[in-house]
This record gives structure tokens, sequence and C-alpha cells, in this order.
């Protein structure tokens, strides 16, 4: 199996996770289902998100290196309204990613561009850019499946890079972790582990072999399980019960709740 580390698999986890959200909203009685991963939220503005998301990161895109948002991509953003009727929404959605991926396709993995994380592990360019929009085309995919009773597991090659984008991406900060040093290890059962070490410098993720027995490599608290439901987890979707956890789970609590400056 290629890489999903490799541009051409992003665009390609986008395009087919993108694909299985148009089918549940088509599949869909109506968009008033409330969206349990999103509260608040109906499948309509799920659907509004999702495909307002990939328009906004074209436009970004094409505005090149900035260091803040692009004016005319937040206007746009702020005017857009997806159309409610069925049909029309589902082409709306195609046409959406369309945008994304085309976009995506012309400018090429190390074009630059601004983005809400900063340079660091996680790079400004339009390969990190892809990297994060498989993760959200498959977080809100599954979103749209829950909305609809039919929940289906995040595809191997999305969980098992989507752990690491996790937290490279969302996580690492050189923001202090305000309680007493600590790391947290993921092993996925598909046999890749990492390590998020936290202390007065900050957060740091790093790859570590996969244990080879139980208990092994663990530090002050550990998740086991596939790698899909580590990132489940690690995007609030499903519970600490679902994983196997091991050492002091209450460690997870602090890091949810930790709202680092930067």
């Amino acid at each position: 199996m290629t890489s999903p580390h490799d541009f051409p698999s992003l665009l390609r986890l986008i395009d087919e996770r993108s694909a299985a959200f148009r089918a549940a909203i088509a599949s869909a009685p109506g968009f008033d289902a409330p969206v349990p991963g999103c509260p608040g939220w109906n499948l309509y503005d799920l659907a509004q998100h999702l495909g307002g998301g990939d328009r906004y990161w074209a436009d970004i895109l094409k505005a090149g290196p900035a260091a803040a948002p692009p004016a005319e991509a937040l206007a746009a953003r702020a005017a857009l309204v997806a159309p409610r009727d069925p049909e029309a929404l589902v082409a709306w959605l195609a046409e959406s990613t369309g945008q994304l991926l085309d976009t995506l396709r012309d400018a090429g993995p190390e074009h630059g561009c601004w983005t809400w994380w900063p340079a660091g592990r996680t790079p400004q360019n339009a390969w990190g850019v892809a990297r994060h929009r498989v993760q959200e085309s498959a977080v809100h995919t599954y979103d749209a499946q829950c909305a609809l009773g039919a929940p289906e597991p995040l595809p191997e090659a999305v969980g098992l890079d989507g752990v690491e984008e996790f937290l490279f991406t969302c996580v690492a900060t050189p923001s202090p972790w305000p309680h007493a040093p600590a790391a947290f290890d993921f092993h996925a059962s598909e046999g890749r582990s990492w390590r998020l070490v936290v202390d007065a410098d900050g957060a740091r993720p790093d790859r570590i072999p996969a244990p080879t027995a139980e208990g092994a490599g663990t530090a002050g608290v550990a998740a086991r399980g596939p790698a899909g439901d580590l990132v489940l987890y690690l995007y609030d979707r499903i519970p600490a019960e679902a994983l196997r956890i091991e050492g002091d789970g209450k460690l997870f609590d602090l890091l949810r709740d930790w709202e680092p400056e930067a």
C-alpha cells in the first residue's frame, strides 16, 4: 500500500472520504438529524461546514504564502450558503471537493500558504493542508454516519496517519504544560506507536518503537486500540472506554482540558 504521506495518496483519501460523506448525505431522509460529535449542529450544518472548508482552503492555497488568512477567503467563507435541496447539496459538495483537489494538484505539495498551525512539525504548505483535510473529511464522514445511526470504522490508512497528524499538527506546542511533566503513549494495534511528552517546554510528539509486550514502553499513561479508534478518541468522538487504557487515565483528562496559548 502506498504511504498516506505521499501527496497523491492524500488526495486520493480526500476524494474517497468526501465521496463517503456525500453518500451519507444522499441517504439521509432529511437534514435535521443532530450530529452527536458536533453539538448544536444538524446534518445540513455539517455539510455546509465540510464543503465550505474545502472551498476555503482552495482559496487559501491560491493566495500563496501569507501571514494571515487571505481577506478574500474569509469574506467568501462568511458569505457562503450551501443549497438545501438534497440533490443540489450533494452536487455542491462534489464541486467543493473538486475545487480543493484541483487546487492541490495545480499547486503541488511544496506550495506554501497560510495555515492556522505554526511552522514546525507540520509544514505550512499544500502537503500539510492535504494531510489535515484527509482527517477533516474522515472524521466528519464518521459524524454524518453517526447522525444516521450507521457509523463505520475509519479506513486503516486514514487512522495510521491520523494519530500522528493530530499529535504533530493539533497538539505540538511550545506553550508550557501547567502540570507535572508527563508522557502519553499511543499504541495502534496495526503495529505503530507514538509518544507525547509534556513539560515546561511544551508538548513534543514523536514516533516510538512498538512495544514487544503488553505494558512495555508505557509512560505515564498509554492508550491501545485500532488506529482509527485512537483518532476518534483524540477528536473526542468516542470515550476512553472504547480503548484499552494503561496507567493513570486521569492524565488524559488533563490533556483534554489543556488550552495552550500557542
